[in-house]
């Protein structure tokens, strides 16, 4: 199975430390290889910058507002990737940047 390597700005550091087990990083990362095979090539890199609410520890609503592969899926994957993204007790309007590093 082909890793797919996905790095989150500093607004998630925080939450992505939330996850205390094995398997709930087993599970995310399955997630995000799910979301790249489906909408984009894990071969590419890209950067995605979405702005979405955050409330009740997740992320809802996003829209991309930077996409440096157009027309590539990654739009999609991130918005994808970015469902399963916890976010502790954030809320309100905040901005997720979301790199693909690929293979």
């Amino acid at each position: 199975m082909m890793k797919t390597s996905v790095v989150f700005g500093t607004i998630l550091v925080g939450s992505l430390i939330m996850f205390s087990t094995v398997s709930a990083e087993s599970a995310f990362e399955e997630h995000v290889t799910q979301c790249v095979g489906k909408y984009a090539n894990a071969n590419d890199s890209a950067n995605v910058m979405l702005e979405c609410t955050a409330g009740g520890g997740k992320l809802s609503d996003c829209k991309v507002v930077e996409n440096n592969q157009p027309n590539k899926g990654f739009d999609k994957a991130a918005v994808c990737v970015a469902a399963s993204l916890p976010v502790g007790s954030k809320t309100g309007t905040i901005r997720v940047p979301v790199r693909f590093a690929g293979a």
